[in-house]
């Protein structure tokens, strides 16, 4: 405790510090201070200079040489510097053009009259292909004299008719034309409740209602085809209605089982020879 109190009276302890004049040996000024003064002048002082410093940078543009400071200002000053640069040749680039434009209006700058040797090359090679030569001549009369046989068969008309067949229905066939087996058509699983339609477009001349409650109807069109559709729910037409290619004629009976057979001039055909099932 001794130690302790000594430590801070000799922190409190006082010296005078003077000044004094050399010649005269008088003082000329003085004060005192302890070790503890000293110690809190040093701190204040340090704190003031710190401030003032501060301040300085902070209200002068000292603060933009700071790291970090203004980042993003910088970022978009570059950023606009290069833009005023682009924007600078661009329009050096509008000036020369524009006076270009000037020279020509005015008639101070003249088109080169020399033609280019490349025109003049392309020019001699033009004229040779459009100048047949003898040999070019002869060629093509020989060979349309000994072509006039061979094109005259595009001047032939055919008049034979061409018909394009519809599907009856969606489906798979089940059964294929045999008619080494009495199987004079085909016969195509259907969805329930499919939409059988007419191949080609004719008249009904036959609708009738088979023993086992399926309807059976015959179409005739063109070129001499008869097509016929078994198994079958009421049909949408009579006798004697016309009906168009891939109109719906009925609609397949509950067993999804479509059977149908196409003829022609009074001959059974074979319908995936003309009908496309997919």
């Amino acid at each position: 405790m001794a130690n302790a109190d000594s430590f801070w009276q000799r922190l409190k302890r006082r010296y005078r510090i003077s000044v004094m004049n050399e010649d005269t040996l008088g003082e000329v000024w003085h004060f005192r201070l302890s070790k503890m003064g000293m110690f809190l002048w040093f701190i204040i002082l340090f704190l003031l200079t710190f401030s003032l410093l501060a301040l300085l940078v902070w209200l002068t543009p000292l603060r933009n040489y700071l790291p970090g400071y203004n980042a993003n200002i910088r970022q978009e000053l570059i950023t606009e510097i290069n833009r005023i640069d682009s924007l600078q040749n661009h329009l050096n680039l509008q000036n020369e053009y524009l006076s270009i434009i000037r020279n020509v209006v005015s008639g101070e700058v003249r088109s080169d009259s020399v033609e280019p040797l490349d025109s003049l090359a392309l020019r001699q090679k033009a004229q040779l292909l459009e100048e047949p030569s003898a040999v070019t001549e002869e060629f093509i009369s020989t060979y349309e004299s000994k072509g006039k046989d061979h094109l005259t068969m595009f001047d032939a008309t055919i008049n034979t008719p061409v018909y394009t067949l519809f599907r009856p229905a969606r489906g798979t066939i089940q059964q294929h034309y045999r008619p080494q087996e009495g199987e004079n058509g085909i016969s195509i699983l259907t969805p329930p409740h499919e939409t059988v339609c007419t191949v080609l477009s004719g008249t009904i001349v036959y609708a009738v209602q088979s023993l086992n409650q399926n309807w059976v109807v015959v179409i005739q069109h063109e070129g001499d085809y008869l097509s016929v559709y078994k198994q079958l729910e009421k049909p949408f037409h009579k006798i004697g209605d016309s009906v168009d290619a891939g109109e719906a004629i009925a609609i397949v009976g509950e067993e999804r089982l479509l059977q149908f057979e196409l003829w022609q001039k009074g001959t059974a055909i074979n319908p995936e020879d003309i009908i496309a099932f997919f």
